[in-house]
C-alpha cells in the first residue's frame, strides 16, 4: 500500500493550485469535484464507471485525441471499476465516488464503510483467477492509498493517475 502522499483525500497537493503549473484544459474548471453517492446503489460499478465516462467526455479527455489521451482515459476507467469493485466485495459496498482532475493528476476517491484495508497480493499471480484488482491499481497509478476516516468508520482509497500530455 502506498503512504507517500501526506496530504488527505481530496488534496492534490501543494502545486494543485499553484502560478507555476501548466493550465489546464478549457474544459477543466479549477478544483472542480464530481462526486456521486453509491450508499445502497444497484450495479454500483457500471454506474461508477458511466459517471467517470461523462466526467473525462466534459473534461475533454473523451472522445480521445490520440492514442495516449484514449489510454489514458481507458486506465481511468479500469481503476474507477477496480475500487468500486474492492468496495463491493470487501468493504459492504462504496458510499461514493469522487473525481478530482487538473492539467496534471486525476485523482479517483472511494469512501465505503469497510474495516479492511486493500493491498495488492504478494507474490502476485498472474495466472489465477482474482486478487488482481489493487495490483492493477498500483501498476496504473502514480499513486495511491487509504485514509481512515475521522470518525473511526470505513475509510477512503484514493488513486492518482497523470493527465494525458
Amino acid at each position: 500500500m502506498s503512504t507517500t502522499r501526506p496530504y488527505p483525500p481530496g488534496d492534490l497537493g501543494p502545486d494543485a493550485g499553484s502560478a507555476g503549473a501548466a493550465a489546464a484544459p478549457a474544459t477543466v474548471p479549477a478544483g472542480q469535484v464530481r462526486r456521486l453517492r453509491l450508499a445502497g446503489a444497484r450495479g454500483a460499478v457500471a454506474r461508477g464507471r458511466d459517471f467517470a465516462r461523462q466526467a473525462l467526455h466534459d473534461w475533454g479527455w473523451l472522445p480521445a485525441a490520440g492514442a495516449d489521451q484514449r489510454a489514458a482515459a481507458e486506465d481511468v476507467l479500469l481503476v474507477v471499476s477496480e475500487l468500486v469493485t474492492n468496495a463491493c466485495l470487501h468493504a459492504e459496498g462504496p458510499e461514493e465516488l469522487r473525481l478530482r482532475c487538473n492539467a496534471k493528476v486525476l485523482r479517483l476517491e472511494v469512501t465505503d464503510l469497510g474495516t479492511g484495508s486493500p493491498a495488492p497480493r504478494t507474490p502476485h499471480r498472474a495466472g489465477r483467477p482474482g486478487g488482481h484488482g489493487m495490483f492493477i491499481v498500483q501498476r496504473l497509478c502514480l499513486d495511491w492509498g487509504v485514509v481512515r476516516n475521522p470518525d473511526g468508520t470505513g475509510k477512503t482509497v484514493w488513486a492518482e493517475l497523470a493527465a494525458p500530455s
